[in-house]
């Protein structure tokens, strides 16, 4: 079985290209996040993976569709392997051409790690020009500061259900990776939300 991941940052970004070009290569069933590729803690890319079963294939359009820290990327595709299936990444030749195997099996990984190079080298440019826009944003008085994801006033109504299942387990003395574990959500959002309540 084949099935296919999309990803786009925000909520205000667009999915098509990526499910078109997926369903054009034969892909039925697609999961689909709206998430950071700096979030390691991606509730439907972890779906995806647990999807799996041996002899299958989970297809992205590119690599950093699946995230753009190395170490993560890492541990995602040995997941995939773990699980007996194969990860499909659309824009990175198959090389067929190559007749060798052991070959075609160093090139496909040689270009895979420079994906993950150039995935990780976009994140830290894009932190950094977000950092300077956050600064001359601050120097001119407009800065409102970053929205909250997980809260009771998120526009997202799956991050809203979210954040009061983390009320819930906190009031209930879940232990924080028992909470985490289950919503997947990083520690530094459990944190925060333990503080607010402690605060209010």
């Amino acid at each position: 079985m084949k099935y296919g991941y999309a990803r786009v940052s925000s909520n205000t970004q667009n999915l098509a290209r990526q499910i078109k070009l997926l369903k054009e290569n034969g892909i039925k069933i697609i999961f689909k996040e709206k998430a950071s590729g700096a979030d390691i803690n991606r509730p439907i890319l972890k779906k995806a993976i647990q999807k799996l079963t041996k002899g299958d294939e989970l297809v992205v359009i590119s690599l950093e569709r699946l995230g753009r820290d190395q170490d993560h990327l890492t541990k995602v595709m040995f997941d995939i392997h773990l699980k007996g299936a194969k990860l499909h990444i659309l824009d990175i030749p198959s090389f067929e051409e190559v007749q060798n195997q052991n070959v075609q099996k160093l090139l496909k990984t040689l270009m895979i790690e420079l994906k993950k190079f150039t995935a990780a080298d976009e994140l830290e440019r894009i932190t950094e020009r977000r950092r300077q826009g956050i600064e001359l944003a601050k120097k001119r008085g407009i800065y409102k500061g970053r929205a909250i994801k997980y809260g009771p006033n998120s526009k997202d109504e799956d991050a809203k259900s979210t954040y009061y299942t983390i009320v819930k387990m906190i009031k209930a003395n879940y232990k924080i990776v028992e909470i985490t574990r289950k919503t997947g959500v990083s520690n530094s959002v459990v944190y925060r939300i333990i503080n607010e309540l402690r605060s209010n």
